[in-house]
């Protein structure tokens, strides 16, 4: 006899991503790896929010949730109190789910509340919802309204974290849909992929990365040739269609498909395996320069519950810089940087030593300027007395990633991107592999562990120097970039 295989909300999401996913956290689990330490902070995260939010309903009651058929006798005996219950399970029909905030409303209806760390409602938050409250329903509990509650992205911490501040509800019981019928087949059919013996098979696509990455990918993807037709630049839609007419390598795409402009340079590109150079745009871009020259990178960190007074939830908070600086033409490149210590607001000094950092004059360059320009925005905002020399510096923000996203410059081994983690081994040589952080959302983790973990100083100091060896090669990246486009113009006649 086979074990009965119960729908839970995270695998009816799952589902709804992808069949193949469903069919393996079922009757392969062991080949879904764990969380990673970005999915395991982003869920941490997810049950700090869960707290704040219970501290709205006082008289609420959480129920165990460590084992399902305790927690299903909890709830029955606490509906009859009528007091809001966190975490309240209901099973029906092969479906189970646990409810945030089951708030009492009338005589004997409820309202469903879904908690969410985000600072706004996504689509998948209403499909969630629409899950429990099917789940409720053949429970037999008499549902009134479903709400939605997330963070308010306006709100600004001043002090302790005001709960009743911090949250904002929307009522999304008629963005359901609950079309009579059409659930119910939906949920037949991902239970017949549950309690079949086979996987299904199913393509490659946006699906792998939205709503969320699937854990998946990695062995979904292996055997992908490097130039796929998914790697097309803003191209994953037609990608998909590709795929479905059983065209796999850019190189395959037939004349009678519409590429945009720059996907057929990545193409030529791939065909002729040579990189295209529009001379004069480079030209042009580096005649804009002005000496001195700033490389300049910021780090940061993000919390969804705002840890400092003047932040909000999920806003970004600057620990670290770094900025090559090239005086004249031809001088050597010297460096400076800052990496914040201990675990209070590290922006006031993050402010102080970057204006000390650069004079008010010069281009100042980054990869990808809205980050930096948003960061700077923000500082200026937060301390005045920094406001005219930020507002400078923001102004004189040149953005090196354009001559790439432009395809002023494009190599075949760019694979469509134009990331500086892309193009800075394509063009230079220079590559992340022999550092031990390699990219921005590991240095976030790395640093909060810095600053706020219990570690030994030993392991703290370790982490600072990989800190500083990762976002010193960011701006010492951006000036060989620079230099290698220059000899690019200069030896083309």
């Amino acid at each position: 006899m086979k074990y009965r295989k119960d729908l839970s909300k995270s695998k009816y999401l799952q589902g709804l991503q992808c069949p193949r996913l469903l069919w393996i956290a079922f009757n392969q689990a062991d080949r879904i790896p764990p969380p990673d330490a970005a999915t395991q902070f982003i869920f941490d995260q997810g049950h700090l929010v869960g707290e704040y939010a219970q501290r709205l309903f006082p008289e609420g009651i959480k129920l165990d949730t460590g084992d399902i058929g305790r927690n299903l006798k909890e709830t029955t005996e606490c509906l009859s109190l009528r007091r809001p219950v966190f975490e309240a399970g209901f099973s029906a029909k092969r479906l189970y789910c646990r409810v945030d905030v089951l708030n009492p409303v009338g005589e004997e209806e409820w309202d469903i509340i879904e908690v969410k760390s985000t600072n706004s409602v996504k689509d998948e938050h209403v499909k969630d919802v629409e899950f429990q409250l099917h789940c409720c329903l053949n429970a037999g509990l008499k549902v009134r309204h479903c709400h939605v509650m997330c963070l308010d992205k306006d709100y600004v911490r001043q002090g302790e974290i005001d709960p009743a501040r911090l949250f904002t509800a929307q009522d999304v019981t008629s963005r359901l849909g609950l079309v009579e019928g059409e659930f119910e087949r939906r949920l037949a059919g991902m239970l017949a992929i549950v309690d079949s013996d086979r996987c299904p098979d199913v393509a490659v696509g946006r699906h792998c990365e939205s709503p969320n990455s699937c854990p998946l990918q990695v062995e979904c993807w292996t055997g992908m040739s490097k130039h796929n037709v998914m790697t097309l630049y803003g191209g994953k839609k037609l990608g998909e269609e590709l795929l479905a007419r059983g065209i796999i390598n850019i190189s395959d795409i037939p004349g009678d498909v519409e590429l945009s402009a720059k996907q057929r340079l990545q193409k030529q590109c791939v065909d002729c395996v040579r990189p295209h150079v529009d001379v004069g745009a480079v030209r042009r871009f580096l005649a804009g320069l002005q000496y001195p020259l700033y490389f300049m990178d910021f780090e940061t960190f993000s919390t969804a519950i705002p840890m400092y007074d003047g932040t909000r939830p999920h806003q970004k908070v600057p620990f670290q810089f770094s900025v090559h600086s090239i005086a004249a033409h031809g001088a050597e490149p010297q460096h400076c940087s800052f990496l914040a210590e201990g675990r209070g607001d590290p922006r006031p000094e993050f402010a102080r030593a970057l204006v000390g950092a650069i004079v008010p004059e010069g281009s100042i360059l980054v990869y990808s300027a809205p980050f930096e320009k948003s960061m700077l925005k923000d500082l200026a905002e937060g301390f005045p007395e920094y406001r005219d020399h930020l507002e400078g510096i923001r102004e004189r923000v040149v953005d090196l990633n354009l001559p790439f996203k432009n395809f002023s410059f494009y190599h075949p081994d760019q694979t469509g991107s134009a990331s500086l983690k892309i193009v800075l081994p394509v063009l230079t040589g220079l590559n992340y592999e022999q550092l031990e952080i390699a990219e921005g959302e590991t240095a976030s983790l790395q640093y909060m562990e810095e600053a706020f973990g219990d570690i030994a100083d030993e392991k703290r100091q370790k982490i600072r120097a990989d800190l500083i060896a990762y976002c010193s090669l960011d701006t010492y990246g951006m000036v060989e970039i620079v230099h290698r486009l220059c000899e690019i113009v200069d030896n083309t006649v």
